[in-house]
């Protein structure tokens, strides 16, 4: 698999989105000779999803590629077996998995990533659901017909846009009681915890930690003492861990 896992779509001073992490993202492409590139919007909810498909159209335009988005299909399930790209957008993450159940698609993306070797980026909601299920994501339930498992192509729990901070005068949870919550009810996973500006990069049994400001990546286990990695830290060992 070749997978780029971002966090969130800007940083401060981007003005395009996955700029910060556009060299990787072009490597990627290039190296793929990708001419086809899909992307699936249906996170967006307070937006366009022509304006969303258009907007990483725009951040690929210095690339030879042809950007679609996948709600403009008549046939999203073919549509996915031709793409030689995938692109996920960020968003609500329980619509986008709804939608990816209903559509058929979830089966479709799998094997185009896993067994013909797709590209696959997503950012935010997008890489969520690259998990096993969808239950760490920081979103409202939105939808009435909550779906959680999702694409499993990692073995733990994603936590996009982490933050490892408290709020002055707010009572509720920090993020990391939250995710201490779901390791008492879910004793034997991890949740990987990503800050804004960083991503995973999966190259087949290969996973590296990169990010575009420093901040380092966060693995929570119950009982464990919190494991930071620094950016450019080879974490291919969390690929081999039990889901």
């Amino acid at each position: 698999m070749d997978l780029l896992l971002l966090s969130n779509g800007k940083v401060a001073g981007n003005t395009k989105v996955m700029e910060f992490a556009l060299p990787a993202i072009t490597e990627l492409l290039t190296r793929k000779n990708v001419k086809n590139v899909v992307v699936i919007p249906y996170a967006v909810i307070r937006g366009s999803h022509d304006d969303r498909a258009a907007m990483v159209a725009d951040s690929l335009s210095h690339l030879d590629v042809n950007v679609t988005g996948l709600h403009q299909a008549a046939d999203p399930v073919e549509a996915i077996r031709n793409a030689d790209a995938i692109i996920v957008s960020g968003g609500n993450t329980w619509v986008l998995n709804k939608t990816l159940h209903d559509l058929g698609l979830i089966g479709p993306i799998q094997q185009a990533v896993m067994q013909r070797g797709v590209p696959y980026i997503g950012w935010s909601a997008g890489s969520v659901i690259s998990a096993p299920t969808i239950r760490t994501t920081n979103d409202m339930c939105i939808v009435s017909a909550a779906i959680t498992p999702s694409l499993s192509f990692v073995p733990f729990q994603i936590n996009a846009h982490y933050i490892d901070a408290t709020i002055e005068g707010h009572m509720g949870e920090t993020r990391d009681e939250r995710i201490e919550e779901f390791l008492i009810v879910n004793p034997h996973q991890s949740v990987i915890g990503i800050p804004e500006g960083s991503w995973l990069a999966v190259t087949d049994n290969t996973m590296t930690y990169e990010s575009a400001n420093e901040k380092p990546l966060h693995w929570f286990r119950l009982n464990q003492d919190r494991c930071t990695m620094a950016p450019g830290t080879d974490v291919s060992e969390l690929l081999g861990l039990d889901c």
